[in-house]
Formats: C-alpha cells, structure tokens, sequence
C-alpha cells in the first residue's frame, strides 16, 4: 500500500510535470473535436508554468520546512554519534567519471567533517543506498571515500548501503547504530528535508537530535521574493512539494506518527 501511495502521489509531487503533462493533453486534444477545450489547457499550463518559475510560489512552500528546525546549538552536549543521509553525492557521474561527484546537498559532507574533527570520538553513519527502484549505482562507498580524503579516519565511519528513502534510513541506521541510554546523536541532512527525516526517525524509535544544513533560504525575508531565474522558480517549487508530499503519504501509510514533527 506504501509503495503505491507514495508512487501515486509522486507524480503530483513535482508540479512542473503536472502543469507540463496539462499542457501536452491539450496539445493532442487539438486534433479533435475538443479543441476548445484543448486551447483552454494549453493557455492554463502556460501560464500556471509561469507563475511557477517567476513567482514565490517555491520559497512560500519551502520556507515553513527550513525554518522548522533551528541550526544545531553545540550548547546541548558532546555528540557520541552522526547520522549523515544520502543526497549529497551523485553515485552515477562518480561511477561513470571515477571521482566523488557532489551535488547541491554537499554541506552534508562539509558539514559532518566539520563536526567530525570538533569531536573525534563521535561515530559516524552514513545512510544512503540508491533511490532508483530499479537498482544503480550506491551513494555511501563514495561518501565513505571523501570523508577519508578529507581526513576522517575509516574506523569511525559505517556506510549504511541498502536504504532507498528516507524511512529505510532511519530504520537501517537505528539497527547499526544501537544508541544506548544517555547516548546523544546528531541528524545532518538538508534543511527541507529535516521534518520528514526527523518524523521516520523518531517513528523508528531513535532520539536523535537535529542538524539542519544546506538552506535555500535567508528565512522570511524571501517569502515575497519573485524568482529572476524561471527554471529556479520551478526547481525550488518542485523541491518543496516532493517534502510536502512525502510528509503526507508517510502519515498516511502510518509509516510516522506525526505529519509535521516540532523540535
């Protein structure tokens, strides 16, 4: 059921295809008797796609998800542990070209190796496999290796290789972490993603606290800021319903307790 849900809603979770998917019906309805109808859609995508691009609409979307944890206050304790999730690297380019090809959510990277050599007892866990169901290249070997080029030692770090969303992140590395009473864990992941990351964690049972990184905001100042790039617009748009949708379909599938988790 949480297969199909979450591959009904994904559709609708990236609304550029669905404004492009309006506009390609009316398209082939203009080769029939309804091309009424057909001009209708093709004028409604057109102009809904660019509202999209040039609007706030994606920073209006984004910005309740960036600013529903605040950044990570040293203040609260030693980290005995760092879980890191997958969507730093592309495993496909680094395979294919050799080299650890990071991507927009490099701070996840950056970010824990900062933390890493501020406390060099923490653990370290990186979650991620391939988010293809269809099997690929896998992201953690190559996350392994960058930290070790950036000078983690190997012995700290775990690569966690068979997760393919977000609930299998929380569940494999609640099982490889083993946290124990008393025991505190960061989470590091994007920003955005940080409520739908905390709600499988703390579904699977692991008290982790989080780390946000890699906003695409300054905060509210930008919720009336128009976009000047139209594929940006679009971009950040789609960015945020992908995160509302999946907060959605993992309330729905009962795979969390809470739709919009609170620090």
């Amino acid at each position: 059921m949480f297969f199909n849900l979450s591959k009904t809603l994904g559709f609708f979770a990236v609304p550029s295809n669905v404004l492009i998917f309006i506009g390609l019906v009316g398209l082939l309805l203009l080769f029939t008797r309804f091309r009424r109808l057909a001009s209708w859609l093709i004028v409604t995508s057109i102009v809904l796609i660019a509202f999209v691009g040039f609007s706030p609409l994606g920073r209006m979307l984004i910005l309740p998800l960036e600013q529903r944890f605040p950044p990570w206050n040293p203040s609260s304790g030693v980290p005995d542990g760092i879980i890191v999730l997958g969507g730093a690297i592309s495993p496909a380019i680094s395979m294919a070209r050799g080299v650890v090809a990071l991507g927009d959510g490099a701070e996840r990277i950056t970010v824990t190796t900062e933390l890493a050599r501020r406390y060099p007892n923490a653990r370290i866990i990186f979650s991620g496999g391939t988010g293809s169901l269809f099997g690929g290249a896998v992201e953690a070997p190559f996350a392994v290796k960058e930290f070790e080029a950036l000078g983690i030692a190997p012995e700290r770090i775990t690569a966690e290789e068979q997760s393919r969303n977000t609930i299998e992140n929380a569940v494999f590395s609640m099982l490889i972490a083993q946290p124990k009473p008393g025991e505190h864990w960061l989470l590091v992941t994007s920003a955005f993603h940080m409520p739908r990351a905390m709600a499988a964690f703390r579904a699977a049972g692991f008290p982790i606290e989080a780390c946000p990184v890699n906003w695409h905001t300054r905060g509210p100042i930008d919720a009336t800021e128009p976009f000047g790039s139209f594929a940006a617009g679009l971009g950040m748009t789609d960015l945020a319903m992908h995160e509302w949708i999946g907060l959605i379909a993992y309330r729905l599938a009962g795979k969390t307790s809470e739709f919009f988790p609170a620090p």
